[in-house]
């Protein structure tokens, strides 16, 4: 995916807000993705594509080191320094969005 999509599928969702230790916040209900449980129902209103830009968003903010030539570009490992998603030092928030994600994504058959 090019820079310039992937800043088209961030533009669509994703708030410039002022949020802590660079937590991503979205639009359409779906909030920060580190200070609160985000919604099922809201996250099964999210395309296959965006359901996986909240979740790997979660992955970057927490330093991981993505692995798919599509995250590399996406999110570039630049400044990540976690290379195994289980040691990942993830808030309660985090962990349980991140699970309802990918409990999301498999209903809708993303994967």
């Amino acid at each position: 995916m090019s820079r310039a999509m992937t800043a088209a599928l961030f533009s669509f969702t994703m708030l410039l807000a002022a949020a802590p230790a660079q937590a991503a916040c979205f639009e359409s209900g779906v909030g920060c993705t580190d200070d609160h449980y985000m919604s099922k129902q809201v996250l099964r209103t999210l395309s296959c594509d965006s359901l996986w830009t909240v979740r790997n968003t979660i992955f970057d903010e927490n330093g991981y080191c993505f692995k798919t030539a599509r995250a590399k570009e996406t999110f570039d490992n630049e400044d990540c320094y976690v290379r195994d998603a289980g040691k990942l030092k993830m808030n309660n928030y985090e962990r349980a969005n991140g699970d309802r994600i990918v409990a999301v994504e498999s209903a809708k058959g993303c994967r």
